[in-house]
């Protein structure tokens, strides 16, 4: 058991080299910039439209011009972007900010067999059309059951073989499948992430973990990224107090310095990805470019990247 232990952890470290190669390569055709680890996540634009009665479709070029000017050369987008009706305007307003998107957000069904296919139909779908931003991972959420249920035993079983399925899919069209996660995975001492981290083959199922969501479901961020280890290709980053978001990225519940530094001790290098979220009751005092502006500078002083 040991040695078949070693050989899938030298497997996929191996694997991680080469697909990062893959993935350097990937955006240096998209663009000669230089590289940055740090990216900004779209959901918080959708509740910008939201807050204003405005589709999304009526707030893209304002939105994608506010991640530039806040400083941001890289964004990840989900597919709520990408529908038939909207991707041709986010693709203009992409080229025209000269914005890049290492990686792009898929969520769908995966414990149930016509779901699934549907699912790994649409990441193959997306990632081509974003594949020209230098596209090169598909950030994946595995559908909760309605009202929140735990999955069964057999559902989890079906949803780990169709994640190999989706990452050996994506694989060979040159992307990489990173497996995030909301608060539904945390529940019952945090039992299907772990099913996922146990049971997917990590040649093909890499991990986006989102830190904040850790916090909420009621596990300790720092230890479940310490169990994860080198599978960890992404974290979503956001802060709370008391677990109510913050404006924007900060100090709060989560310690990112303490994250941060475990990342240099094991020389992990994942995308990292600020993602703001507001609930009703966050106390909101700025625009929304000056809160991503300030939530990229404290990114970038805590992690030691740049934008």
């Amino acid at each position: 058991m040991a040695l078949e232990i070693a050989r899938r952890t030298a497997g996929a470290a191996t694997s991680r080299r080469g697909f990062l190669f893959a993935a350097s390569s990937g955006i240096l055709m998209a663009s000669r910039r230089r590289l940055s680890r740090l990216s900004v996540e779209g959901y918080i634009w959708q509740q910008y439209a939201e807050r204003q009665g405005k589709p999304l479709k009526a707030v893209v070029g304002e939105v994608l011009s506010m991640a530039r000017q806040a400083g941001f050369q890289n964004v990840e987008l989900n597919q709520a972007y990408f529908t038939p009706d909207l991707r041709a305007e986010v693709v203009a307003a992409l080229k025209a900010n000269r914005l890049l998107m290492p990686s792009v957000y898929v969520g769908g069904v995966m414990h149930e067999a016509k779901g699934a296919e549907q699912t790994i139909a649409l990441a193959v779908e997306v990632g081509g059309i974003c594949r020209p931003f230098g596209c090169v991972a598909i950030v994946h959420n595995p559908s909760p059951k309605p009202a929140g249920a735990e999955k069964t035993d057999e559902e989890l079983k079906f949803q780990s073989e169709a994640l190999n399925r989706m990452g050996r899919t994506l694989k060979a069209k040159g992307f990489q499948l990173r497996v995030h996660h909301h608060t539904p995975e945390m529940a019952s001492n945090a039992r299907e992430w772990r099913y996922i981290l146990k049971t997917t083959d990590p040649n093909y199922v890499w991990l986006c973990m989102d830190l904040d969501w850790v916090h909420q479901g009621g596990q300790d961020p720092l230890a479940l990224l310490k169990e994860a280890g080198s599978r960890v290709a992404e974290v979503h980053v956001r802060n709370s107090k008391d677990k109510l978001w913050l404006e924007s990225f900060k100090p709060g519940d989560v310690d990112y310095g303490e994250i941060a530094k475990y990342f240099d001790a094991q020389h992990l290098q994942p995308l990292i990805v600020v993602e703001l979220a507001y609930r009703k009751n966050t106390v909101i005092t700025r625009p929304l470019e000056e809160d991503l502006r300030l939530s990229r500078i404290y990114a970038e002083k805590v992690f030691g990247v740049s934008a």
